[in-house]
């Protein structure tokens, strides 16, 4: 995500840190790299002017120039124009009193509506909602199928009337069978064009007139670059969209749409689509979306993937047995689990402070590491699982033929073992030696 950008804005950046104090002209020669940067990264060019003037007038302040760390007051500066461009708050989806909530997917074709309408509805299940899908793309072939396929793998249930009937029918009867079935969330599937014509907005805009819709949810391809900014405006000035979905941020998107929309539009960004699984998309924060693009991390949305992904029994669990020494490779094995349901290995890396995307490229993070793992390890015998100290070289031999991995594998995953393990003993005796405080000891999760 931004790795192109995020490379750029680092190396002009260092212009500012090779100096001890900063002149005006300093810091226009610096402002000129970061232009060029924004601007290789497909940003529209008002959106550049504007941001760079913003950063200039505050960066030649006297607190700036005068300031023992100059450097540091650009960056600064520069984060919080970041976060200002993308909207500042993080908005989050209304949810209407009197229910359903219905949310209308709009947008091109190929842009993503149907898996992202999917996405929304199992991020609302997971919370407790009973949402329906509606199919109202009766013209690409197959758009009903490919959205029941999605509820299916979801078990969401969809709502459909075939393609011979009007999609505005179909929408406002959708509505009316999800009020009879108790369903509090509809969201509505809408046709795509290749490109923006009359005949689709006028569809849209009768649709949007016999459901109100509490959402118009504008989803937009990121690799789009500058072309999102003209798709979202003609959409917005068409159907006045409340908020943009933007999708394929897993990619190597040059950045500009992500710093466009919000500040062409005035509408905000509120998810984003991180890849291909179902629960691939986040809700969009201005502020983390920022420190990302300047290589600084997202420490929070980490955090949150961890939360997501951890049972709290199974972390209390855990607990006990690091108090009592007695971590086992069964617990090790679940470990690796809960690593998988965080999602993408190299994206959790990136989103760690001080890596940046760049210094990912070559390091060839493999994550069929973890199936090679598992494999190992579900091969082993209850007993071994339990005491490794068992595992001699015949039974290394069994457990590779088995796992249809090398000898050579199983002795790592068994010193990794070993490794962790002596780590949890260090964290146990530390606690009973009150290094933490009386019942302080907490796994990070």
């Amino acid at each position: 995500m931004f790795q192109s950008l995020t490379d750029k804005l680092a190396n002009a950046f260092k212009k500012f840190r090779n100096k001890g104090k900063l002149t005006e002209a300093d810091v226009r020669e610096g402002m000129r790299e970061i232009k060029l940067a924004l601007l290789e990264a497909d940003v529209n060019y008002k959106v550049v002017r504007d941001f760079v003037k913003s950063v200039t007038e505050r960066a030649v302040g006297e607190t700036v120039l005068e300031s023992l760390l100059p450097a540091q007051q650009i960056v600064k500066i520069v984060n919080e124009e970041l976060i200002k461009l993308m909207g500042s708050d993080s908005p989050k989806l209304e949810i209407s009193p009197a229910p359903p909530t219905v949310y209308m997917m709009v947008g091109l074709q190929g842009a993503g509506k149907t898996t992202h309408a999917g996405k929304i509805a199992g991020m609302y299940k997971k919370k407790g909602k009973r949402p329906l899908l509606v199919a109202c793309d009766v013209y690409r072939p197959a758009a009903i199928q490919q959205l029941e396929v999605v509820g299916q793998s979801l078990d969401i249930p969809v709502f459909s009337m075939g393609n011979k009937v009007s999609p505005v029918e179909i929408a406002r009867a959708g509505i009316e069978h999800a009020k009879k079935h108790a369903h509090d969330m509809v969201i509505i599937d809408t046709a795509g064009r290749l490109h923006i014509d009359e005949e689709l907005m006028e569809e849209l805009k009768k649709i949007k007139a016999a459901v109100n819709p509490t959402e118009i949810l504008l989803t937009i391809d990121a690799m789009l670059g500058q072309d999102a900014v003209n798709v979202a405006q003609s959409f917005n000035e068409l159907l006045d969209i409340t908020g943009v979905v933007l999708t394929k941020m897993d990619g190597d998107t040059r950045g500009g749409a992500a710093l466009s929309v919000r500040y062409v539009t005035g509408k905000p960004i509120k998810l984003i689509g991180t890849g291909e699984k179902s629960d691939a998309i986040e809700l969009f924060h201005p502020d983390r979306m920022a420190s990302r693009i300047l290589g600084m991390g997202d420490i929070l949305s980490l955090i949150e993937k961890a939360e997501a992904a951890y049972d709290e029994k199974n972390a209390a669990e855990l607990e006990r047995k690091i108090r009592e020494s007695s971590f086992t490779l069964e617990d090790f094995l679940e470990q690796f689990k809960q690593l998988r349901k965080m999602g993408n290995l190299e994206q959790l890396v990136s989103m760690m402070p001080g890596v940046k995307p760049g210094a990912l490229k070559d390091a060839n993070i493999d994550e069929n590491q973890i199936s090679r793992t598992e494999a190992i390890i579900l091969s082993m015998t209850q007993k071994e699982r339990n005491n490794p100290d068992l595992i001699n070289g015949s039974r290394r031999k069994r457990i590779a033929a088995g796992s249809g991995t090398s000898v050579e594998d199983v002795n790592r995953i068994l010193r990794k073992f070993e490794q962790t393990n002596n780590m949890m003993k260090q964290f146990s005796s530390m606690e009973k030696r009150g290094m933490f405080g009386k019942g302080k000891m907490k796994i990070p999760f």
